[in-house]
C-alpha cells in the first residue's frame, strides 16, 4: 500500500533516497509531507517518491526503491500514485530530471521537454539549480483535467 510518509519515517526515507544515489542535500524533515512511501514485507520503507508543487506544475523527485523490492512493479506503482495525487492537487504538468531512468519514464508516457520551456519557479528549484547534474534529461507529462483529458 502506498500512503503519505509519516514524520517518524523521515530517517528511513532520507536513507533510501541517499542509498539510491539521488540528491539529498536540499531535503529537510519538513519535506516529509511531499513524500509517499510503500512498505516492504518486513515493514521497512521499500520505496518512496515526492512531488514539489510549483503553481500548476509539479516536480516529481526522489523516486527510490530498495534493491530487495526492485523488479516487482513498485517504482511504477509509486509513479502512478504520484500522478493521481498531483492531479488531485490541480497540477497540470509533472516534470522530472533523470540520469538513469529515461526509458522507465518514457514507457509510462513521459516525453522530453526543454528546461527553458518550464515556468521560472521550476527552473529555480533546488533540483534544477543544483540537486541534479546539467546532463540530466528533463521529462514531462501532462495530467488529466477534471474532465479526464490531458489539456
Amino acid at each position: 500500500m502506498i500512503r503519505p510518509a509519516a514524520p517518524g519515517e523521515w530517517p528511513a526515507v532520507l536513507a533510501l533516497v541517499g542509498a539510491s544515489g539521488l540528491p539529498t542535500a536540499d531535503l529537510r524533515p519538513e519535506h516529509v509531507g511531499a513524500f509517499w512511501v510503500a512498505r516492504g514485507a518486513s515493514g521497512e520503507v521499500a520505496g518512496c517518491v515526492a512531488i514539489e508543487t510549483h503553481g500548476d506544475h509539479g516536480l516529481l523527485r526522489s523516486l527510490a526503491v530498495s534493491p530487495e523490492a526492485r523488479g516487482q512493479g513498485l517504482g511504477g506503482a509509486l509513479v502512478d500514485a504520484a500522478l493521481g495525487r498531483a492531479a488531485e492537487r490541480g497540477i497540470r504538468r509533472l516534470v522530472l530530471l533523470t540520469t538513469t531512468a529515461e526509458d522507465f519514464f518514457q514507457r509510462r508516457g513521459w516525453a522530453p521537454i526543454a528546461r527553458e520551456a518550464l515556468p521560472l519557479a521550476v527552473q529555480q528549484s533546488s533540483e534544477f539549480t543544483g540537486g541534479c547534474c546539467a546532463s540530466a534529461v528533463c521529462l514531462g507529462r501532462e495530467l488529466p483535467t477534471a474532465k479526464g483529458e490531458p489539456e
